[in-house]
């Protein structure tokens, strides 16, 4: 029977290594190339090379395809001496990765050598307990916890989409919440409107979602805006830093300014409405291709066409589907991992249990975010928004998000 030194040297024998040298003019070259790190998770945690991507080697098998799901992309492969990563070279080539080297010499010749070390910051015990689940996940892991603990996303709404979106971001660690809202809790909000309850009647929404996100985690910060969204405060709210925008306004006006306001300060939207028991989802991302509001809907429909929730009702559990997907979009826009809705319309029908999908293609010609946009500052939403209400819509464009958020 071989024994280990004899395995470590037939294996060596037939993989492609790497000096320390060669390995860091590929990381200087930008050629693409992905450094793998097999160690032990302490290891990590004391230091690894800029812009590595961890997977322990007792787990690379069943973690290395949600982590580099291309495999023809250049991998090196680094230990801390380059035994560990040199059996790891081995495995990945059985698994068909095509362009695999092992970095000889491992992380400890690395740092002998000067090169730059990213020291990460860890999770608490406590943090580690908490996200358990995420950390399990190689989309997510310690590095995507980090991300979501420095995010910033903004609520439009404390109320049914609000509620829901703000809960699950919540408890996935977003570290800074804000929510803007102008109302207050009301009884007939309660059906739906979970991040409430019945002592708080009367309390300002944003004070009733803050004192129950903080009790869910307090990891999280809530900072909270007591005000209608209007073309006079939107710049200030938004200069706070915001990552995403979950847009859960129940009215025209508040939608048009969120989208105008957005796009021209580069941030996301996640947007989501409801009418009865259909809803309906979508990533707004014109800075990075995707359409806007306005080019799904250059002008608001007739009142007649888009009754309000109060005026034609919502199904209670319908909010707490919508806004949980678009907590969903938040998170992955947060994290930069899988496809978003940016481009796609998601139509859910709550009575008939189905999905559909609508593609949304950019308007060149869209007065905001098109080639030569004609909208360049705030306009009098409320006007434009009766002015143009002879114009029909579909009837699903008015779904009311019964977000209080205007």
């Amino acid at each position: 029977m071989a024994t280990y030194r004899e395995l470590l040297a037939q294996v060596k024998s037939e993989i492609e290594e790497i000096s320390t040298v060669a390995a860091h003019e590929r990381l200087a070259s930008e050629d693409g190339s992905l450094f793998v790190d097999v160690r032990e998770p302490d290891e990590w945690d004391e230091g690894h090379i800029p812009e590595a991507v961890y997977t322990g080697r007792g787990r690379l098998e069943q973690r290395i395809e949600g982590l580099v799901p291309d495999k023809s992309r250049p991998l090196v492969v680094y230990c801390s001496a380059g035994n560990r990563s040199a059996f790891s070279v081995k495995v990945l080539e059985e698994l068909g990765y095509e362009n695999v080297v092992n970095l000889a010499s491992g992380f400890s010749d690395w740092k002998r050598n000067g090169y730059e070390v990213t020291i990460p910051r860890a999770l608490t015990p406590e943090q580690r307990s908490r996200y358990s689940r995420h950390l399990l996940i190689p989309e997510v892991g310690e590095e995507g916890q980090q991300r979501l603990l420095d995010a910033h996303v903004l609520l439009v709404g404390a109320g049914g989409l609000g509620s829901p979106a703000s809960l699950y971001l919540a408890a996935a660690g977003v570290g800074t919440v804000g929510i803007v809202d102008a109302d207050v809790v009301d009884e007939s909000n309660l059906q739906r409107q979970i991040v409430h309850s019945t002592e708080r009647l009367g309390e300002p929404k944003v004070a009733s979602a803050k004192r129950t996100l903080e009790a869910l985690n307090p990891d999280v910060r809530v900072v909270t805006f007591q005000e209608r969204l209007t073309s006079e405060n939107v710049d200030r709210i938004l200069g706070e830093g915001w990552d995403v925008i979950v847009d859960g306004a129940d009215n025209f006006p508040t939608r048009y300014l969120v989208n105008d306001a957005s796009v021209w300060s580069g941030i996301p939207v996640v947007h989501g409405s409801i009418f009865r028991f259909e809803g309906q989802v979508t990533v707004f991302d014109p800075a990075r291709g995707g359409p806007c509001y306005r080019c799904l809907f250059p002008q608001p429909p007739p009142p007649e066409l888009a009754p309000s929730c109060a005026e034609g009702g919502v199904l209670g559990v319908l909010p707490g589907i919508i806004g949980s997907i678009q907590a969903n979009e938040a998170l992955k826009l947060v994290l930069g991992r899988g496809d978003s809705l940016a481009g796609r319309l998601l139509l859910f029908d709550a009575l008939g249990t189905t999905l559909d999908e609508v593609t949304v293609r950019r308007n060149p010609e869209c007065p905001v975010c098109g080639d030569h946009p004609t909208i360049t500052e705030y306009v009098d939403y409320v006007e434009f928004c009766n002015s143009a209400a002879s114009r029909p819509e579909p009837a699903l464009a008015g779904g009311s998000a019964e977000d209080g958020a205007a």
